[in-house]
């Protein structure tokens, strides 16, 4: 089986190809690995030639433009980037009869629920922002894309909170920020009404794997590992297992200015996968991590 991962050069796109490297169903040539130099989403058109050329059988599309502020001062660009581009990928692999798995986020529901319960596959959809807006209308491009083909072969992918290799994420901020506020004697200020489920990027890439190897790819899929926890929860874990001791503040996210707001609930009810195992808690999945870096050389970013 032919598998290609758009956006390979990006964390998740790490950790599929990474994943898929080792599954048995990719063959002896392992994944094809489309970075921004073979697949750039301002010329989406370029993905026929592409799929013909490499003879795929599946696409992963998980490039998208992720920087959720920037989607928010040029609402445009992220339509094109996250939705019409999604479109012309979808219409192709439809016409070919390939089956796609579109990378989607949390962000296209609002976080105003209040009932302690993650979001369902069902749950109306709501984004509050530009980009889960963009995400969504790239969901409903490559749903109109397949049905216009008489395909069921398209899988949605909803995630939330990603981290893992190369770095500078979440973990890597946090801890960067902690050692500024101790080296100036400030306290760190960390997010504390903002929730959602730290997924590490090797896991949600295993997942989609088991969908794939399983032909249980078909529908909404919400991928994410076990729990829920705020920003501040997860800095202080983190800064906790790093043993890095520095005052904390608990705030709300609206302390600072920007031009995008997150959904403040942002949970997922996560979908069964095919085993019957759900994917591992986020603090199984974390220490995981950590100690994965710990392992690296001083400079070295994971791969």
């Amino acid at each position: 089986m032919r598998v290609a991962v758009s956006g390979a050069g990006g964390r998740l796109g790490r950790a599929l190809v990474a994943a898929l490297a080792d599954a048995p169903f990719s063959g002896p040539a392992g994944p094809i690995a489309w970075t921004r130099a073979e697949l750039n989403l301002e010329r989406p058109e370029a993905i026929t030639g592409l799929l013909a050329a490499d003879r795929v059988d599946v696409l992963i599309h998980a490039a998208a433009w992720t920087d959720v502020d920037a989607c928010a001062l040029d609402p445009e660009r992220a339509l094109r980037l996250n939705a019409s581009a999604v479109g012309t990928i979808a219409l192709a692999s439809a016409a070919l009869g390939l089956d796609l798995v579109l990378i989607s986020t949390n962000e296209v529901f609002d976080g105003a629920r209040d009932d302690g319960r993650g979001y369902r596959i069902d749950d109306e959809t709501r984004p509050v922002n530009a980009y889960g807006a963009s995400k969504l209308a790239g969901e409903r491009a490559a749903l109109d894309a397949y049905a216009a083909a008489g395909r069921s072969s398209l899988g949605i992918v909803r995630s939330a909170w990603l981290y893992g290799p190369p770095g500078n994420d979440f973990p890597d901020k946090i801890v960067r920020a902690a050692e500024r506020a101790r080296s100036t004697g400030q306290p760190l200020r960390l997010v504390a009404d903002e929730v959602g489920t730290p997924t590490r990027t090797g896991d949600l890439a295993e997942a989609i794997v088991e969908l794939i190897a399983e032909d249980a790819l078909a529908g909404i899929h919400h991928l994410v590992n076990g729990g829920a926890v705020s920003r501040a929860g997860w800095a202080r874990e983190l800064l906790d297992r790093r043993r890095i001791e520095v005052e904390i503040e608990e705030v709300p996210g609206d302390t600072w200015e920007r031009p995008s707001r997150p959904p403040r609930w942002g949970v997922l009810e996560p979908t069964p996968l095919p085993s019957g195992i759900p994917m591992r808690p986020w603090l199984e999945a974390l220490a995981d991590d950590l100690a994965e870096r710990r392992s690296l050389p001083s400079g070295v970013a994971a791969s």
